[in-house]
């Protein structure tokens, strides 16, 4: 029986803008109701384009955006926690147990320190260690697991390639022993070799460890090769979630198979159909009424435009966000 690690209902992140005197201040909506369940040592996917809140959603979790309403919950076998309120020596404790691994492998590491000392910060500034020869007996352990030879430890960052620099941070935010990692975009900068190879680290790394992964992507195609589960967010919204294999062979929601359209195939004789989404994403301050896909889909009708669907249980573990999803399901099925 699978255990849940990280579970949030209604979980809503909102960032106040500066406005005029006089008026109400606008408010960007990034994160909107999200209710999700991210199951203990599973790899999670979270898809979407740019603004749709994935990012937004993966720091408060990590309790470093803050929530504005709604419930968040972490619960491991030695302690339980509402993130929501999370401060003091209990916010110390969750940052051993729940790290980020950054996008861009060049922004994120100092320049001015050693590999060594990037990856013993995170032991020397939560105190996991007591004397310099335990710190160098973790990080050289956390080294050769990450594929980093001890030899480069002395060296500075601007001595690697975009893969190095890249298993320096995953050495760094594996290095206190969490029990869950946000990895954001975490091959997005990387060549397209180098992303395999990070991304079988990464799965190597979490069934040995027993890990549970937040991975945030907008590379489909990636999180079909590492994710067991995926959720689709759109302007702040979950529209669809479902196990990995659920969500690609039967998609619900026609921004999910709009997204999945995009993907290029490798067969020279699939010729299928792009579904090409018209007009921009909506604003977060301003989202439209009802259903916030309305304005780009072609299948939107009048309640789509007044009434904001809920999540509805479509089959296994599959939850859509669509007024329509059981009549285009069996348009689809007709058609096929």
């Amino acid at each position: 029986m699978t255990e849940t690690l990280i579970a949030t209902n209604d979980l809503s992140v909102h960032f106040p803008l500066q406005g005029n005197l006089f008026g109400p201040k606008p408010v960007v909506r990034a994160v909107e109701g999200v209710t999700v369940h991210i199951e203990r040592g599973s790899f999670f996917g979270l898809v979407g384009e740019s603004g749709s809140g994935k990012t937004t959603l993966g720091r408060a979790l990590l309790r470093a955006a803050p929530i504005t309403r709604g419930a968040a919950d972490y619960s491991d076998s030695d302690v339980n926690y509402d993130l929501t309120t999370l401060e003091g020596d209990d916010m110390v404790e969750y940052r051993k147990r729940a790290q980020l691994i950054f996008q861009d492998p060049y922004a994120a590491l100092s320049p001015r320190m050693t590999v060594r000392d990037i990856i013993a910060e995170p032991l020397e500034v939560m105190r996991l260690t007591k004397t310099r020869e335990e710190t160098d007996e973790r990080v050289r352990a956390i080294a050769a697991k990450c594929r980093i030879n001890l030899e480069h430890l002395r060296r500075f960052p601007h001595a690697f390639s975009g893969g190095q620099r890249q298993r320096i941070s995953i050495a760094r935010a594996l290095v206190s022993e969490p029990n869950f990692i946000v990895a954001d975009e975490s091959v997005a900068a990387l060549d397209v070799s180098i992303q395999a190879d990070v991304l079988n680290l990464l799965k190597g790394i979490q069934k040995d460890m027993g890990l549970t992964f937040l991975f945030i992507s907008h590379d489909l195609s990636v999180v079909a090769h590492v994710c067991d589960h995926v959720a689709v967010m759109y302007l702040g919204r979950l529209v669809e979630t479902a196990p990995t294999r659920e969500l690609f062979a039967a998609p619900r929601h026609p921004y999910t198979k709009a997204l999945l359209s995009a993907i290029p195939s490798l067969d020279p004789d699939d010729h299928g159909k792009v579904v090409k989404l018209e007009g921009e994403i909506p604003s977060p301050i301003n989202p439209p009424p009802g259903c916030k896909f309305q304005t780009r889909c072609r299948f939107a009708i009048d309640i789509c435009r007044k009434e904001e669907p809920k999540l509805d249980h479509s089959g296994f573990e599959h939850d859509v966000a669509c007024h329509r999803w059981q009549e285009l399901a069996e348009q689809a099925d007709t058609e096929a």
